[in-house]
């Protein structure tokens, strides 16, 4: 584990929200969700097991589960991607990046919010997981049933909820720039995840060119671009 990095900011005082970074990881948007706040923070950046891709156990020490994205702020721990918005919004967003309670806006917000992780990724993970089964070193005999199976499963499963996602992602962009309406939210920021995931396995293409769109903008945002140099090398490929 490498030391922390506080990110630079005019404030005299210390950095008092401290994210617990993990390389390519859902954290990536949390470091960008404080970038578009403008919070001073610190990043204590966690390196992946080479051979796993697992979380190192020093991160255990952080949080029982021993995951990320996970901050402290205090004596406070936030872990989960949705919960850790949610709290950032509550303590720190001064009303940004959230439209007014009781609108449309709103409804769509908290959607958006929880549909990143409750829907969009189960598949996209079980296909990542399916695509190690294929690749994975196994006795010769048993190597063709495993692909078969992994294949059996995309074909008939993941891929048909996948594209029936996208499907949907691409209409609901239909008429508004960003997910919960015509300004930028905070949802955007953790649809992101599962898009970029998309994006990375060529999932996305010519039938997708909201999508497209919509992830070329965020990308295009100066915290986004500040997020990634803060970050380090990010990537969605493996």
């Amino acid at each position: 584990m490498n030391g922390p990095r506080t990110a630079q900011r005019s404030s005299d005082n210390p950095p008092m929200i401290t994210l617990h970074h993990l390389e390519n990881s859902r954290s990536q948007r949390i470091l960008w969700l404080l970038e578009e706040l403008g919070l001073p923070y610190e990043i204590r950046r966690y390196a992946r097991d080479p051979k796993t891709m697992y979380a190192p156990p020093e991160l255990e020490r952080v949080h029982p589960l021993g995951k990320s994205p996970v901050i402290t702020d205090g004596d406070i721990t936030v872990a989960e991607s949705g919960a850790i918005v949610e709290y950032l919004l509550d303590a720190h967003g001064g009303g940004r990046l959230r439209p007014a309670a009781g609108t449309e806006e709103r409804r769509r917000f908290t959607y958006w919010l929880h549909f990143a992780e409750g829907s969009a990724m189960p598949p996209l993970l079980m296909k990542l997981v399916f695509a190690k089964v294929r690749s994975a070193p196994l006795p010769f005999f048993v190597r063709p049933i495993a692909r078969a199976i992994a294949d059996k499963v995309d074909a008939s499963f993941l891929m048909p909820n996948i594209e029936r996602q996208l499907r949907f992602l691409e209409s609901e962009l239909s008429g508004r720039p960003w997910f919960a309406g015509a300004e930028f939210t905070a949802a955007d920021i953790q649809m992101s995840f599962p898009v970029e995931a998309a994006s990375a396995r060529g999932l996305l293409d010519a039938r997708h060119p909201r999508l497209q769109d919509w992830l070329a903008r965020c990308h295009a945002r100066p915290a986004w671009q500040r997020a990634l140099a803060a970050g380090g090398p990010y990537s969605m490929a493996d």
